[in-house]
């Protein structure tokens, strides 16, 4: 067989091979092991469907006849291999279940039409061409990968967008942990989701076939894209989102006599101080003492304890917990000694802010008190920056200008 040597021919073969390299590479990650597979499955998946544009382009088809129905079509599986890697992705204790497997039953079902047809001499392919896929299961197939991925996207982005507000009250430092890559992706699969709508109305209604079909080269472009950023995806072991494994909201309680408390006495700093001059910032008052809990009154009408918010603010202050750059609610958790819900409830009901934003602030108001000391010009702004809490100068620059509302530099001059 002679392949026509062409720009497309070219560009699709590399890119098939690329996709293969990079799925190997992506198995063999020593991190985000079970994410990375799920990754590398789809890549290998979305090169077997590109493969098929490559048949077309390279005149392979017109050549060998026995290539027709060859068992390289899985684009059912594209949807569930996109969701479950999604959602292992942002759960480090991810486990598979048996349950899984429905969300696999159509692709198992397209796998296993097309290896059957490819035992079967070609005059029964060609009479299934004619007689069944080309009036029927075609357009079944067709429908059926338009319909399953719109689905596991929209399924994809509510896990990632429940996740966004999750990593805010859990992390304080967040910049590589954002997956803002993985929308983009999403979002240029919704193109090819769009591409393969627009072929589909074409085909159904005007009998065109072929004439705007881009979905090969769109989908090209998405497994490379998979490539070169799904290998530089950050280590995600710290991240246990959850949601679908959580017990239902209780309301928290108040510390046990048995945990250490606060004196009566003490002055409260409810809120990270955002300037240099101001030491406290109440993002929210406690009332002096809390409404008992009656069967009229709601679980949401119960409010923080101002003894919890105290030993929060005293191990992020007094013990410096702020200034570890990559300090997470559990951490803050196993130095407190109080549950993790009690202190996110806290944080966000008592100092009306999410953990992220919180010890941000504090961040930022150690630089601010650092910048308006005497001795500030013996000190670089980046390195006031490190020694506060940050470990990027980008996450820096945004933070410190999203809470003070100008740029590091215009302060400091």
């Amino acid at each position: 067989m002679q392949v026509v040597v062409s720009f497309m021919s070219v560009a699709l073969f590399a890119i098939i091979a690329q996709a293969l390299f990079a799925a190997g590479l992506l198995v063999a990650a020593p991190v985000n092991r079970v994410s990375n597979r799920f990754l590398a499955l789809l890549m290998g998946a979305i090169a077997l469907w590109v493969l098929d544009g490559f048949f077309r382009v390279s005149g392979l088809y017109g050549q060998n006849a026995g290539l027709y129905f060859s068992p390289i079509y899985y684009s059912l599986a594209f949807g569930p291999l996109l969701y479950f890697y999604v959602r292992s992705l942002v759960n480090s204790g991810f486990r598979w279940r048996a349950r899984y497997w429905m969300h696999f039953g159509p692709v198992l079902a397209q796998a296993g039409l097309y290896w059957w047809l490819r035992f079967q001499p070609y005059a029964v392919r060609n009479a299934f061409w004619e007689q069944v896929h080309r009036p029927f299961s075609y357009r079944l197939e067709f429908i059926g990968t338009w319909v399953s991925l719109m689905v596991y996207l929209w399924l994809s982005l509510r896990v990632l967008r429940d996740y966004s507000r999750w990593l805010e009250d859990n992390f304080s430092e967040v910049s590589r942990l954002r997956l803002r890559w993985l929308r983009w992706l999403l979002v240029l699969l919704a193109v090819v989701s769009g591409q393969w709508l627009a072929e589909l109305v074409l085909r159904e209604f005007f009998e065109v076939y072929y004439r705007y079909d881009y979905s090969t080269e769109l989908l090209g472009v998405v497994v490379f894209v998979i490539g070169i950023v799904g290998l530089r995806q950050a280590d995600m072991r710290a991240v246990q989102f959850a949601p679908e494994a959580e017990a239902p909201e209780e309301t928290p309680a108040a510390p046990s006599t048995a945990e250490p408390t606060v004196k009566a006495g003490s002055a409260v700093d409810f809120a990270a101080p955002m300037a240099p001059d101001s030491s406290a910032a109440p993002a929210a008052s406690a009332p002096e003492s809390a409404p008992e809990t009656t069967a009229a009154t709601p679980p949401a009408a119960v409010l923080p304890d101002p003894l919890v918010m105290e030993r929060i603010r005293r191990a992020l202050v007094e013990d410096g917990l702020y200034q570890n750059p990559t300090l997470t609610l559990a951490e803050l958790s196993a130095h407190t000694g109080l549950a993790p819900r009690l202190i996110s409830f806290t944080v966000n009901a008592g100092f009306g802010r999410s953990f992220n934003d919180l010890v941000n602030g504090y961040r930022v108001a150690e630089v601010q008190r650092r910048l308006a000391a005497p001795d500030a010009r013996r000190f670089t702004l980046l390195g006031i920056a490190f020694e506060s809490g940050f470990n990027s100068k980008t996450t820096f620059n945004r933070i410190f200008k999203q809470l003070t509302g100008v740029a590091p530099r215009d302060y400091q001059a």
